[in-house]
């Protein structure tokens, strides 16, 4: 199924989409983990909760599903609740490759991932998502793009991606660090045979995160679609550590921290899906009230002011302990 087809979706909530990075291995670096998924980490206690929350998604207008090979089991429990629910054939899957778990279902790993954009990983990795995900996959992105990435020269790979892409896979990729603009302008130059190559760009933004914003509007302005990741911070933005300024404006909307963060990405214009990254179904409850908050100019004034350097931003986001 084209992963354009999400643009035809008309549920309140279809511009939210959900991550399941946090639910389907055992370490994560939000914060509030322990909180949210208590002792017992188990695969059948995360399988369990993971088909919970795409339950509630599903229910409450969510259409796209986001998960990677390096996030644990997240493709092995997705495809298990799809099978289990042949009838919710109006889901848009995405996946990413080019990094692979290490963990071995640990949170004490001294690597939880390990990235390689080679054209080899690529073919190892397009096949275990194929053997698990088969014609469900929708949207398949190359993992944590940086400018210095192989991803963005190599040919071989590239063709690769573009006959996948002629099978009817959309092709996209998702990018993390302090370069992030450089990184998407870099990919949106990148054509076989002289067509674009990517169809959808993957990145981070948030209230403390905005250095990628006009990088974004120029993919958009190219025809692609924008999902962004880690519109909560990975729990910076939540309660009980948000910002003042942040609790304080959704005091005043009455409604959570998350919502009035997540509404903040959803009102950008280029902003075409938005993950929920939530770990149970109260915070996916809370994330998509963000599709009804409306924030007036001082508000947005006031969470404007919470703008980090992207440096700082991303050592920050660095030094965050897997939990």
């Amino acid at each position: 199924m084209p992963f354009a087809r999400l643009a035809t979706a008309t549920t309140p909530t279809c511009h939210i989409g959900l991550g399941l990075a946090a639910v389907a291995r055992p370490g994560y670096i939000n914060l509030g983990r322990d909180d949210d998924l208590g002792d017992d980490r188990s695969v059948e206690a995360l399988r369990t909760r993971t088909h919970e929350l795409l339950d509630a998604a599903y229910f409450q207008g969510v259409r796209y599903f986001d998960v990677a090979r390096s996030y644990g089991r997240s493709e092995e429990f997705l495809a298990d609740w799809l099978t289990a629910n042949p009838g919710r054939d109006d889901v848009v899957i995405g996946s990413k490759w080019g990094y692979t778990y290490t963990a071995d279902w640990t949170t004490t790993a001294e690597k939880h991932e390990v990235k390689d954009h080679s054209v080899q990983t690529y073919d190892r990795q397009r096949a275990e998502t194929a053997a698990l995900l088969g014609d469900h996959l929708d949207l398949y992105q190359i993992h944590s793009v940086t400018p210095d990435s192989p991803a963005l020269t190599d040919k071989e790979l590239h063709a690769r991606l573009a006959e996948a892409a002629a099978q009817g896979t959309t092709i996209g990729f998702s990018t993390s660090g302090p370069a992030q603009a450089d990184a998407i302008r870099a990919a949106l130059a990148v054509t076989v045979d002289g067509e674009p190559l990517f169809r959808t760009v993957q990145s981070t933004y948030n209230a403390l995160e905005t250095s990628a914003a006009p990088a974004l509007a120029e993919a958009h302005d190219a025809g692609l679609t924008v999902i962004v990741k880690e519109g909560m911070a990975n729990g910076r933005l939540a309660a009980p550590h948000a910002p003042d300024a942040l609790k304080a404006v959704a005091e005043e909307t009455s409604l959570g921290c998350d919502s009035v963060a997540l509404a903040l990405v959803l009102r950008q214009p280029w902003a075409g899906v938005v993950l929920s990254g939530a770990a149970t179904t109260s915070q996916l409850a809370s994330n998509l009230h963000a599709a009804v908050v409306d924030l007036d100019d001082d508000q947005l004034a006031r969470l404007g002011e919470l703008v980090e350097e992207p440096q700082i931003y991303w050592q920050r986001r660095g030094q965050l302990p897997w939990h």
